[in-house]
């Protein structure tokens, strides 16, 4: 099967999406009020954009809609549910994860673009802050980085991310180089992996993006934090897996994919022996939920559940989404609240539920 580069992918996800759906998808009961669930939000892709000709303000388009996302944010929990997306209402967060891209400019050199990069995120922890109730988001937020954050895994995104996660409420685990780390909300473990999941030496040969070692801290976390005491496991990393499972080939030459297909191989052979519930990410600017076995494509009808979010608060679109997770001892129950006038106006669109396999 021919893996597709991402014009194409975006193009054609919508349509992906529609073939999957009717394996991962279901009509939710009303949700119990279930005191041992943790409930959480995904964004990504905010993308918070400076000004070029005034370098210290952030482009006004960029600051309203990622504005008006945090204030989506904070207001739904306690909203309720229509029935047709399972009832019930939305619960109280553990916090907020963010599946990268948090700003524009990380991806670009000069003098003009580091000035832009530092006013972007300090918009972001601004309006996010990192705890709840330090920035104008009443939740704690759990960021990775993106393609526009850093690339080469060495900008200004990545030192901020690093500084934060010395701060970071609640972390079981924190890589070496200070930027993947892990925690628990309730029962549940996860763990955010950064741009993608890989081991930068094997096969020996150029990435387009930096794992930094993100695949052995994944091994060892899970080994430490879950092999001795199973539980659901959640993954955060920024770009999608599907068009990047294809067989690993050692002696490949180095290409222009994002991910390395050795490195996705890898990634999943270490999750094999795990409950893991969902990986979460980003980056296509579309929402795409299937179930992943480590092959090419996503039509598998079994396999990790897998979440691709729409951009959250994008500067160039007017249709944007989050989506609202509760894990029970039992199951995930997904929902995709977005807009289509860049958060003037929300609503339900969609939802999933997936029994935790043990």
């Amino acid at each position: 099967m021919p893996i597709l580069h991402r014009r194409d992918f975006l193009t054609t996800a919508a349509a992906l999406t529609a073939a999957t759906a009717g394996s991962v998808t279901g009509t939710l009961g009303a949700a119990e009020n279930d005191k041992a669930r943790t409930a959480f939000f995904l964004v990504g892709d905010t993308h918070y954009l400076a000004d070029r000709d005034r370098p210290t303000q952030l482009q006004t388009t960029s600051q309203e809609v990622c504005g008006r996302l945090v204030e989506v944010l904070n207001r739904l929990p306690g909203e309720s549910i229509p029935a047709e997306f399972g009832g019930g209402e939305v619960d109280q967060p553990k916090g907020v994860i963010h599946a990268g891209d948090v700003i524009d400019s990380g991806d670009k050199g000069g003098t003009l673009h580091a000035q832009m990069q530092r006013t972007e995120w300090s918009a972001f922890e601004a309006d996010y802050g990192l705890k709840g109730g330090d920035g104008r988001l009443k939740w704690p937020v759990y960021e990775v980085h993106g393609n526009h954050d850093s690339p080469r895994g060495d900008g200004y995104a990545v030192e901020q991310i690093k500084a934060r996660n010395k701060q970071r409420p609640g972390l079981t685990n924190i890589s070496e180089n200070g930027l993947h780390y892990s925690w628990d909300w309730g029962g549940v473990h996860f763990v955010n992996l950064g741009i993608v999941v890989g081991q930068a030496t094997n096969p020996n040969r150029r990435r387009r993006y930096a794992p930094l070692d993100s695949l052995p801290f994944l091994i060892a976390d899970l080994k430490e934090h879950v092999a001795e005491r199973p539980r659901p496991v959640v993954l955060t990393h920024h770009i999608d897996v599907a068009r990047y499972s294809t067989g690993c080939e050692p002696q490949a030459e180095p290409g222009s994919k994002e991910w390395d297909s050795c490195d996705v191989q890898g990634y999943y052979a270490a999750l094999k022996r795990y409950p893991i519930a969902a990986i979460l990410y980003g980056h296509t600017h579309v929402r795409n939920v299937f179930r992943w076995n480590g092959q090419p494509g996503s039509k598998s009808p079994e396999g990790i559940p897998v979440f691709n979010n729409d951009n959250s608060s994008h500067f160039h679109d007017r249709k944007q989404a989050l989506l609202y997770f509760e894990i029970d001892d039992k199951e995930l129950v997904a929902r995709e609240y977005s807009t289509q006038d860049a958060w003037q106006s929300g609503q339900w669109t969609a939802n999933w539920r997936m029994p935790l396999v043990g």
